[in-house]
């Protein structure tokens, strides 16, 4: 079985909002991450990916996300404890509120980031630099990968 993770590519005035994860998050502590989070078990349920996103958002930076996120792209990995994880991005462009840290036991920072900020960024991982790269080919150009 695997665990179904959302993450948002929430988009605004050409940057993309990324965070820095806790040192106390299990999985990729510390590292540059979109914001996001596991599907929870609500029984026979619609759209309950994009609720995922909306939750999550607002759980973990207290935005609103309005509107529908737009598909970008999904995948799978294993996560540092081991379980097998599929991971579905969306992109994210209409939201109201300003972000914040809501706990800092899951987001130790915020930042606005170019996508070119992003692709030079040392510290951001090659599958965070590939999810940027695929949310601008579909903010741009409408394609789904």
């Amino acid at each position: 079985m695997f665990i179904v993770n959302t993450e948002a590519a929430i988009y605004r005035d050409g940057r993309y909002l990324l965070c820095q994860r806790s040192e106390k998050e299990d999985h990729a502590p510390g590292g540059l991450a979109l914001i996001g989070g596991k599907v929870e078990m609500e029984g026979a349920s619609s759209d309950i990916l994009e609720r995922t996103i909306a939750r999550e958002v607002q759980e973990e930076v207290g935005l609103v996300i309005e509107g529908h996120p737009r598909y970008v792209y999904s995948t799978s990995f294993v996560s540092d404890l081991g379980e097998p994880v599929v991971n579905v991005i969306f992109l994210c462009e209409q939201f109201s509120g300003e972000p914040y840290a809501v706990s800092a036991d899951e987001v130790a920072a915020l930042f606005w980031m170019t996508p070119e900020e992003v692709y030079e960024h040392p510290e951001a991982a090659d599958y965070l630099k590939d999810y940027v790269r695929k949310a601008e080919d579909v903010r741009l150009k409408g394609i789904s990968v």
